[in-house]
């Protein structure tokens, strides 16, 4: 295929959240290299988010999948709003908001969990242990070699080799299925959708409404201008670097909301009002690697934001007001007719040296003279050879502590896409796509959340860390080439020292009939406060009280003695005894959770 077939379909699916020292590995980089926002993905990328990370992708169908520290993700497939993802280990959180006949599918080595309507779910891989998967809302599709099964809203299913998979309700939240769940309120909680955006872009909304404003111009309509990373002589395409990818250079954008207006429309300068975004007509949507002119010499390169009718030179498809010069001769173009709106603009022109461009140095070419007005204007991207550090969006060094563990860089995603195709429709298995798939046979379990963060950090034996603990970040960037930013600013839930306590803390207290004799007779017969039985708890919030600390499985694991049943049946004097009402059977937390259930 051409070569620019690889940056055609960078659109599919981008990392619109970043915290820690995440990484990529892409077919380009050959290698593990730090990540940054805004940074588009594609089929064969591989991503790592080590201890204290986080990270969150957005599809372009507004669907987002987030990984918990120390997760491992592959991407499989990207077809048609269809997504195919494997999970070598961790955590993901997925908020599906495909429309019909979209699928995501999320494979582990044992099983496969599919979504074919809007859904809420986790999938937690754990090492050497069972594969949990939790419905928070609509319902999943769950498969391994045994059979199939769906898992509806508040239901959890574990599952794995030579075991019975087990069906049980959910349990409490943990910290990271709160903090999922606060992000998706944020989502859920925005306006209307915006009548200013085509349909195509209507997942990207919030970015605009969070970090800009809508205004009239007579000439275009209405147009968007940021209020958000933007300071005196900013201009577009300046807060980010050119990134080789797929055979072209694109542009990562530093800037919490630079996705769609670098990548869509265009750009324009009016009076009184500065720079501000064009949105595309309706029904011409077409993603496009960045939309600028370029100039470039032996020594500089330079380029100008593209304002609306200006003719974009690039590889490929890109609708109204393009042409693809991967099918003229370039010869052919007349270079010396082309005239761009945005070069007569005070600092529109963003010119760097060649070392710059190419190795991400930090550095902006300071020169007096308009280079679209001295030198010979060119068509299509610089053809300069990509460096080492080209492909890297985010240039900088990642502690080797933070770096990929062994059995994560052995993954060969070309095996696994070979091993476990992406199947559409329930008629046809994952694992034999040849045949229909049998019922998975169940067992009924108990009321068990899915394990915490902190239980699998005990198993790891690794320093426990609060998810609301600030982590490093690469400070923001005002010059191109600069590292940007790796992170948005987002409010992550504050774990107090009692949700550090895991959910089957019982498992680990489990009392011993000589223990229940001796507390028993612990109790000073002169105070009449007699024992009774533990009661059901209510489910932890994040306010959670003392009476919180006891777990959901503590009923189970501390059930009183027929002795004690009867000690409890004897009165208590009324002048020192206090009776204590057994609480309500717990309520299961879905997202739909009201101000009421937070308390």
């Amino acid at each position: 295929p051409p070569v620019y077939a690889g940056a055609s379909d960078l659109g599919e699916i981008r990392f619109s959240f970043i915290r820690g020292d995440v990484q990529v590995r892409t077919e380009d980089t050959d290698d593990w290299v730090p990540a940054s926002i805004n940074m588009p993905l594609r089929e064969g990328d591989r991503i790592w988010v080590p201890e204290e990370g986080m990270a969150e992708l957005q599809t372009k169908d507004g669907t987002y999948l987030r990984l918990a520290d120390r997760s491992a993700l592959e991407i499989l497939t990207l077809d048609e709003n269809s997504y195919q993802t494997f999970l070598t280990e961790g955590r993901i959180y997925a908020n599906f908001r495909g429309s019909k006949d979209s699928l995501l599918q999320i494979d582990t080595s044992t099983s496969s969990v599919q979504a074919d309507e809007r859904s809420k779910f986790n999938v937690d891989v754990q090492e050497r242990g069972p594969v949990n998967v939790a419905v928070y809302q609509g319902e999943v599709y769950v498969e391994n070699r045994d059979g199939r099964i769906g898992v509806k809203e508040g239901e959890t299913l574990s599952l794995g080799e030579g075991i019975v998979s087990e069906k049980s309700t959910l349990g409490s939240p943990d910290d990271w299925e709160r903090w999922n769940w606060e992000r998706d309120s944020k989502i859920a909680e925005r306006r209307p959708p915006s009548r200013h955006l085509p349909e195509e872009l209507q997942p990207y909304s919030n970015d605009f409404y969070d970090n800009g404003r809508w205004v009239h111009t007579p000439d275009y309509g209405y147009v968007w201008t940021p209020t958000v990373s933007v300071s005196v002589g900013w201009a577009p395409y300046r807060s980010g670097r050119w990134v080789w990818m797929g055979g072209d250079y694109v542009w990562v954008s530093y800037e919490p909301w630079g996705w769609a207006p670098y990548h869509y429309g265009r750009w324009a300068f009016a009076v009184s009002i500065g720079w501000c975004w064009v949105p595309p007509a309706r029904g011409a949507v077409y993603w496009g690697p960045g939309y600028v002119g370029w100039v470039y010499t032996s020594r500089r390169v330079a380029w100008v934001p593209l304002a609306p009718g200006d003719i974009y030179y690039g590889r490929g498809h890109h609708g109204p007001h393009s042409v693809n010069i991967t099918n003229v001769n370039v010869t052919n173009v007349h270079v010396d007719k082309v005239v761009y709106k945005n070069v007569r603009v005070n600092n529109a022109v963003t010119t760097v040296n060649h070392d710059t461009f190419v190795r991400g140095k930090p550095a902006e070419a300071r020169v007096k003279e308009n280079p679209f007005l001295t030198e010979k204007i060119h068509v299509g991207r610089p053809p300069i050879k990509p460096g080492k550090t080209s492909v890297m969006p985010v240039v900088r060094e990642v502690p080797q502590a933070k770096r990929p563990p062994e059995p994560v860089k052995r993954v060969n995603v070309r095996e696994l896409k070979e091993q476990r195709p992406m199947v559409k429709g329930k008629e046809a298995s994952v694992f034999a796509p040849e045949t229909r798939p049998r019922e998975m046979p169940v067992k009924a379990g108990e009321a068990k959340p899915i394990p915490t963060k902190s239980e699998r950090e005990k198993e790891l034996r690794q320093p426990s860390r609060r998810m609301g603990e600030p982590t490093p970040s690469v400070p923001a960037e005002k010059r191109v080439g600069q590292p940007g930013p790796t992170a948005t600013t987002v409010q992550t839930p504050k774990e107090s020292k009692k949700s550090e306590r895991t959910l089957d803390r019982t498992k680990q207290d489990k009392t011993t009939p000589a223990q229940v004799q001796e507390q028993k007779q612990q109790v000073p017969a002169d105070k009449g406060v007699r024992q009774t039985a533990p009661s059901e708890p209510a489910v932890r919030t994040p306010k959670d009280t003392k009476k919180s600390e006891r777990t959901l499985d503590s009923t189970r694991q501390n059930k009183p003695t027929p002795a004690e049943v009867q000690e409890q049946k004897q009165p208590v004097p009324p002048d020192k005894g206090r009776s204590q009402p057994a609480p309500s059977e717990p309520a299961i937390r879905t997202p739909k959770d009201t101000k009421k259930s937070e308390r």
